[in-house]
């Protein structure tokens, strides 16, 4: 595939109980999309610092580009502690300030978002005004925006999400996201009222609702799709959504008919829930296990 995709924002360590696993919405979306074929790269910003070597290292290991990953010299490579809970969902304390607040608009980076088909981008990134702005540049192109909803209390600001959401074309979120920016005002709306309501609050046209192990639903030229999912043995939810998103985009930029698009994309996202961290690398006979069928 030729398409171009320019993955925009944090880079980091997942610290669990049993050591660091690389991680970071951003480039968990780029490592699935090379996996399935699609030319990704990854712009975001590391500290010169022992965890920042690693974390390039990691990125020249697994074949994902990091010309665009640039280097501070005063601020750290972010490392975050997980949580996991009785049903293995993940709660993440960050640091702040880090290296990814200060994306800087370097000429390369500004080129490769000219050059991009679709630029993928979520809203943890726009917590500090400099890595805010870059991406306000990156944006100024014809370029498809996908918007990665990634709410991180207290890391966010409605009036970012609002300003971020009416540049979009594609707009994902999880559903305890949905309710939360739907607001308890609007807490008596059915999910797909509430779906609606977003899509006109950001005027966007695709709205793409995670359900975790129920699947997920999609408003997309004014039609809804769904899908329930499919049931795994839950090992971790870190990056079980940036692989559903990853897939999402591949079926977006293939053509494939939104059932399509929706079962591989929740076959996928199971498969990573059901294996440790974020990045597993994709074992067809598995991911057609999961799904009952080819996918």
């Amino acid at each position: 595939m030729n398409k171009q995709v320019l993955c925009f924002g944090e880079v980091l360590w997942d610290t669990f109980q049993e050591g660091k696993i690389a991680g970071g919405a951003p480039m968990n979306v780029a490592m699935h999309l090379r996996q399935q074929g699609v030319s990704a790269s990854l712009a975001s910003r590391i500290g010169e610092d022992e965890d920042g070597n690693k974390l390039r290292e990691f990125l020249n290991t697994h074949n994902l580009d990091s010309e665009l990953l640039q280097h501070d010299a005063n601020l750290p490579t972010c490392v975050v502690s997980v949580t996991l809970d009785d049903q293995h969902q993940a709660t993440y304390t960050i640091p702040y300030p880090v290296s990814w607040d200060n994306i800087q608009p370097e000429p390369s980076l500004l080129n490769a978002a000219r050059q991009a088909d679709v630029i993928v981008f979520g809203s943890l990134v726009c917590r500090d005004t400099t890595s805010r702005s870059t991406l306000e540049q990156l944006l100024k192109t014809d370029a498809l925006k996908v918007f990665d909803v990634n709410l991180r209390a207290p890391h966010y600001h409605l009036d970012h999400l609002k300003e971020l959401g009416g540049q979009s074309n594609i707009i994902k979120m999880n559903e305890e996201e949905l309710d939360m920016l739907a607001g308890s005002e609007l807490s008596h709306l059915s999910q797909k009222e509430k779906i609606s309501f977003i899509s006109d609050y950001f005027g966007c046209n695709t709205v793409c609702i995670t359900r975790g192990g129920s699947g997920a639903i999609v408003l997309l030229n004014e039609s809804y799709h769904e899908h329930p999912g499919f049931k795994v043995q839950v090992v971790d939810t870190v990056g079980a959504g940036d692989a559903f998103l990853a897939t999402f985009i591949r079926g977006i930029l293939t053509g494939e008919a939104p059932d399509l698009i929706l079962r591989r994309a929740c076959a996928i996202g199971a498969f990573v829930a059901g294996s440790r961290g974020a990045n597993p690398v994709h074992d067809p006979e598995k991911i057609t296990q999961i799904a009952g069928q080819d996918i």
